[in-house]
């Protein structure tokens, strides 16, 4: 028997001939047709239904789609028309421009259509695609001055990046908008709290009791039952008074009667109860404009970790500039508006002012986030981190704090801080914690796989 293969548009593997193919909308087509010996030619392919049409019509869109012969109706028009308005043929101009004539999509530079199609979009999609079409939206349309306007943050879907554009045009915006701004944002800084704070609290509470234990401790201060446990291969039986033996005598004659000692070799003490932090943190973040998702998670962060009595957390952001935010840490809303993002960066300067403010060199974590791209004295930048390092602060380097994994960043500089002993990787909110217990155990971090850092 002779197999034929027909092609069809959602085939996935051309070179699979038995098995069929998976098009949009999850089906299996048949692919292969059976021929009796002698016959002239295979048989016809099942022909596609009105349901595969109609997904094929959605995946290629208007403009691509005509051949299809099929028409949307209803809710799957509005959806096409949505996605029309931000994918299609005229979307790629900027609000007002017109088009070159004939057919054409997007938003235009009015602000009743973005809102009725952000009104749209959240009726229609999952909150998870409403988030990139808003954030191509501001991409490609260039709709992040319509965002001013209070009725347009009210339609929103608010998250991180939504955030860190809310912050860049932070200094344009009207009072009238600042309220609005700030409510949003607050949202997903407590959305943030909510997930990150339980997990940070539990990791570096435990990090911190651990580094805490003291291995020469006043008497007072010694744990008898953990230093007895961790001395019982030091026992040593201590012989009795000579002719001592019996019944009542476990040893025996010249035994030891039961008796016996353990030499302490190694003390363990309870970590002594103190109102002063045992760790300084510094929070040493780029305001670039890049870094923007990584401002928002090092605020929460920051806040989180400044909550924490046994912690002294000093927040510091800098672009060419160097501003400490440590006294905003109560509220992280009020230090991301305390941020601005954009500018040049000058790393040399902010490590400078860092350095500047450690007083326990032993017992502090400086946490540099940033993509290294250094517009100040890069040997300058160098030194300083070897200074610290030898003084024996830990030292962390993040090409950013976000879920995106690494952006573009300066090797050249990732490799010669890897070389000083503060290797640089990309890191998610979800790891952090673990950064950072790490860090105050001293102990080696979790740095992610290379692939993950590209």
């Amino acid at each position: 028997m002779t197999t034929t293969t027909t092609t069809d548009p959602g085939a996935t593997d051309p070179s699979a001939s038995a098995h069929g193919a998976t098009d949009p909308t999850g089906e299996t087509m048949e692919r292969t047709t059976a021929q009796a010996p002698g016959a002239a030619r295979p048989t016809a392919p099942h022909a596609p239904d009105a349901e595969r049409l109609r997904r094929w019509r959605m995946v290629l869109g208007a403009d691509s789609a005509d051949s299809t012969g099929c028409t949307l109706t209803g809710q799957d028009a509005a959806m096409d028309g949505a996605l029309n308005a931000l994918y299609g043929g005229g979307a790629g101009k900027k609000p007002g421009g017109r088009g070159t004539g004939g057919r054409s999509a997007g938003l235009g530079a009015s602000a009743p259509s973005v809102a009725r199609w952000l009104g749209d979009i959240r009726t229609y999609f999952p909150s998870s695609v409403v988030q990139v079409m808003q954030r191509d939206a501001i991409d490609r349309l260039g709709l992040a001055a319509l965002l001013l306007e209070p009725e347009m943050l009210e339609a929103v879907e608010a998250d991180v990046h939504l955030v860190g554009t809310l912050l860049s045009i932070n200094k344009a915006m009207p009072e009238t908008t600042k309220e609005t701004a700030r409510a949003v944002v607050r949202k997903v800084v407590e959305d943030l709290e909510k997930r990150l704070e339980s997990r940070t609290r539990a990791a570096l509470s435990g990090a911190l009791d651990r580094s805490a234990r003291i291995s020469r401790p006043r008497h007072r201060d010694i744990d008898w039952n953990r230093t007895i446990r961790a001395n019982l291969k030091n026992y040593l039986p201590v012989p009795g008074p000579a002719g001592a033996g019996g019944a009542g005598d476990p040893g025996g004659a010249g035994g030891t009667g039961g008796r016996g000692t353990i030499v302490p070799e190694r003390l363990i003490g309870y970590g002594r109860a103190s109102r002063s932090a045992k760790k300084d943190v510094v929070l040493c973040v780029d305001q670039s404009g890049s870094m923007a998702a990584s401002v928002v998670y090092a605020s929460v962060f920051g806040a989180v970790l400044a909550s924490m009595r046994t912690l002294s957390t000093r927040l510091v952001v800098f672009d060419t500039a160097v501003v400490d935010l440590t006294d905003q840490l109560d509220d992280p809303v009020d230090v991301l508006f305390g941020t601005q993002l954009g500018g040049g960066t000058d790393i040399n300067r902010a490590l400078a002012y860092c350095q500047s403010r450690i007083t326990r060199p032993a017992d502090t974590v400086v946490v540099l986030i940033s993509d290294l791209y250094e517009g100040g004295i890069r040997d300058e930048m160098l030194k300083r981190v070897a200074a610290m390092k030898a003084s024996g602060v830990q030292f962390v380097t993040l090409l950013a704090l976000s879920d995106e994994g690494a952006p573009a960043y300066d090797h050249e500089h990732a490799a010669a801080l890897g070389a000083l002993g503060a290797p640089a990787f990309a890191c998610t909110p979800d790891l952090f914690p673990d950064v950072m217990a790490a860090a105050i155990e001293k102990r080696p971090l979790p740095i992610p796989d290379k692939e993950t850092q590209q």
